[in-house]
């Protein structure tokens, strides 16, 4: 009886159950999967500290997969909805352009990425972190590596929701954000094995800034009528969330002590940020197609529509961040990592849940809104914003909730 009673309650709470229990298994899938990656990055720790400054890369390098995949998921919502959508391999095809335009933002701002990273590590004190060449060296190689096999992932997930009738704007970040979190370390791990090698890092760095150059210019001079339009909108931004993701690196780094003496913190850290991401992705999604769809209004005081869909991020949000706190204890406990113990984990990750929710809600509908109302597309700018100052106040939020419990 309780069970039947409770089910009810949720689904009123989040509006419709079947999309609730869509993007919950999503979140859960994510969660899951950035645990694994978490227990990845609790291993590479003497890594980073042979190699000082590349950890800056970590956030922003898995920021930039949902950064660039996850709006092109909410591109092809919105044309699954608006029924201009089809699984072709035509170029000039919706779907044709966006995955022409993932690719050439990925190569390109890989290779900014690493510039970024080398400039925000020396300018907040880290002077003695590895050369350029290996910043830009190590993020190309692993975002090229980590994103092929994200965009066959988008694509595949798209077309199920054409198949299946799966609602893109609730499974789309999530999934999204899971791929990112699970192939961007392993991807960045092999790609260090290229960092500091004379001749060759250095060609490699060079060789990369060259062609990022070249595709860029010719998407931009494209004939096509979305390419050129998806890059030039995308490119500032995605810069900008990487330098800002950037910034959660260095927020980890130069507080490292409390996760290297409790290394289950590192493995909490990838799937806490992921999740803060990944509901503010369905947030940023949901609005944007409403907005596109004109269910909603662009106006200051979110709507009855609007409060519902942030109702819906709060709802998921809690059962997500608990199961964040209770994975990474177990996985911590499995590769024999030391935790500060579960009911400490769980008051870090409520603590640091309850600060970036509330800087997830409002960047998500005034970011959305504001690129409405200027004429800029919400699904090219509203993921971006939501998870690079996602991982730089979920970065600051896990770190002043670690604090706050002690451990720091």
């Amino acid at each position: 009886m309780a069970m039947p009673i409770l089910h009810r309650a949720w689904a009123t709470a989040i509006g419709d159950a079947r999309a609730g229990r869509q993007a919950l298994i999503a979140l859960g899938l994510n969660a899951s999967t950035s645990l694994v990656a978490g227990a990845f990055l609790g291993s590479m720790r003497d890594t980073f500290a042979e190699k000082p400054g590349l950890l800056v890369l970590v956030p922003a390098a898995i920021g930039l997969r949902g950064n660039t995949f996850t709006p092109v998921g909410n591109r092809l919502s919105t044309a699954i909805h608006t029924g201009t959508f089809s699984l072709s391999r035509n170029p000039r095809s919706v779907l044709g352009q966006n995955v022409t335009a993932a690719v050439v933002l990925t190569i390109a701002v890989s290779v900014l990425l690493g510039v970024v990273a080398k400039v925000i590590a020396v300018a907040l004190g880290q002077a003695e972190s590895v050369p350029l060449a290996d910043f830009v060296t190590v993020s190309t190689i692993g975002g090229v590596l980590a994103s092929a096999v994200v965009l066959a992932s988008t694509i595949g997930i798209a077309g199920g929701a054409v198949r299946w009738g799966w609602d893109l704007d609730d499974v789309g970040a999530p999934l999204v954000s899971t791929l990112g979190d699970v192939i961007t370390l392993p991807a960045l791990w092999l790609a260090i094995g290229a960092a500091g090698v004379a001749v060759v890092t250095p060609s490699i760095a060079v060789t990369s800034a060259v062609v990022a150059a070249v595709v860029v210019i010719l998407a931009l001079r494209s004939s096509l009528d979305q390419l050129p339009r998806i890059v030039r909108q995308s490119l500032p931004v995605l810069v900008l969330a990487a330098a800002v993701s950037a910034l959660a690196g260095v927020t980890v780094e130069r507080q490292l002590e409390p996760f290297t003496t409790h290394p289950a913190l590192l493995v909490l850290l990838p799937a806490f940020l992921s999740s803060c991401g990944a509901v503010g992705g369905i947030l940023s999604g949901r609005l944007g197609t409403k907005l596109h769809l004109g269910l909603i209004e662009a106006v200051p005081v979110p709507g009855r529509l609007a409060r519902r869909d942030i109702a819906v991020a709060l709802a998921l949000s809690v059962p997500v961040f608990a199961f964040d706190a209770l994975g990474a204890t177990a996985v911590a406990s499995l590769v024999s990592h030391d935790t500060p113990g579960l009911g400490t984990m769980l008051a870090v990750t409520m603590l640091g849940g309850a600060v970036a929710m509330a800087a997830v809600i409002l960047v998500a509908y005034y970011g959305t809104v504001a690129a409405f109302r200027v004429g800029l597309d919400p699904d090219t700018y509203g993921i971006p914003v939501v998870t690079s100052t996602v991982d730089f106040t979920g970065a600051v939020a896990l770190v002043l909730a670690i604090v706050m419990v002690g451990l720091g």
